[in-house]
C-alpha cells in the first residue's frame, strides 16, 4: 500500500486563501515572515507597536495579497482581544499566528533592573501565551490551526547581561510543547523556530563588532552569520499543510551554532 504518498503534491506548502496574525511583522525578522506568507499566498493582521509599516504594506501588496495593520501593545489584554475580534471582522477567520514580537534589554546582571526583567517576561513570554490562549479559542471552532512561535539559539544556551531574555526564550519552547499538548487534538499544531545569530539593523551594533562577530563565527558549522532571508522557508513549511504531522518541536535555524561547544 502506498498510504496515500501519490496525494503529495507542492500545493502542500501554498498559504493560498490563508489568513495569518504575526506580531511585530512591520521590522526586522517579522518582515521577512510577513513577506514570505505574502509569496505563499496568505493575507496579513500584522498588530505592531512602532509606527514604521510602509515598507511591508509595499512589499506585501506587491505580492497581491491584503495587509491590515493594528498599532497598539500586545501585553495589554484589551489590545490582544482586539487583535483577535479584528481578524474575524476582516476576514472572517484565523489560521496562523506566529508570535514574533520580542524586545532586548541589557545591563549588568548585579545590577539588573527589575523593571527590565519584568517587560521582557511581559512581551517575551507571557504575551506569547495570552495571545495564543485567544487565537487558539478560535482555532479549536474551526478544528484547525497553526500557532508558530520565535525562540532563540538562547532557548538552548545563555549569555550574559539578558537574564529575562533567556529565561523568556527558554519558556517558550515549555510554551510551544503545552499548546502542543492541548491543542493537538483539534488539528491545531505548535511550533517554534529558534533563530541563531543574524545580521539584522536590530542586531547592527553586535554584528558591526568585529571581535564578538569572530567569536560566534567561529562558533557557527556554516561559516556565516544567518540573514532573514534563511527564515522565510521555515516559517512557511511550518505554516503550511505540510508540516501537519510536526507538532510540538523548535527547529533551530542557526547554521549548527548550538550544536557546537
Amino acid at each position: 500500500m502506498n498510504n496515500g504518498i501519490e496525494n503529495f503534491s507542492m500545493d502542500y506548502f501554498s498559504l493560498k486563501g490563508k489568513v495569518a496574525i504575526i506580531t511585530g511583522a512591520n521590522q526586522g525578522l517579522g518582515l521577512g515572515y510577513a513577506v514570505a506568507f505574502a509569496k505563499a499566498g496568505a493575507d496579513l493582521l500584522i498588530p505592531h507597536m512602532t509606527d514604521n509599516v510602509a515598507e511591508v504594506k509595499e512589499l506585501v501588496e506587491k505580492e497581491g495579497r491584503r495587509v491590515v495593520f493594528l498599532q497598539g501593545d500586545v501585553t495589554k489584554d484589551e489590545y490582544r482581544k482586539n487583535i483577535v475580534e479584528t481578524c474575524l471582522k476582516e476576514y472572517g477567520k484565523i489560521d496562523i499566528l506566529v508570535n514574533n514580537a520580542g524586545i532586548g534589554r541589557f545591563a549588568d546582571f548585579e545590577n539588573y533592573p527589575d523593571e527590565y526583567y519584568q517587560s521582557v517576561l511581559e512581551v517575551n513570554l507571557n504575551a506569547v501565551y495570552y495571545l495564543s490562549h485567544e487565537v487558539a479559542k478560535v482555532m479549536k471552532q474551526q478544528n484547525s490551526g497553526k500557532i508558530i512561535n520565535i525562540g532563540s539559539a538562547l532557548s538552548y544556551t545563555a549569555d550574559k547581561k539578558c537574564p529575562p531574555y533567556v529565561v523568556a526564550k527558554h519558556g517558550v519552547i515549555g510554551l510551544t510543547r503545552t499548546f502542543c499538548n492541548e491543542l493537538g487534538e483539534y488539528n491545531i499544531q505548535t511550533n517554534a523556530i529558534s533563530p541563531g545569530f543574524l545580521v539584522t539593523e536590530v542586531n547592527a551594533a553586535i554584528s558591526n563588532d568585529k571581535t564578538f562577530y569572530d567569536k560566534i563565527n567561529n562558533r557557527i558549522p556554516a561559516g556565516r552569520w544567518g540573514n532573514p532571508q534563511d527564515l522565510m522557508g521555515t516559517v512557511v513549511f511550518l505554516a503550511s499543510k505540510a508540516s501537519d504531522y510536526v507538532n510540538g518541536w523548535s527547529i533551530s535555524v542557526d547554521g549548527g551554532f548550538t550544536t557546537t561547544l
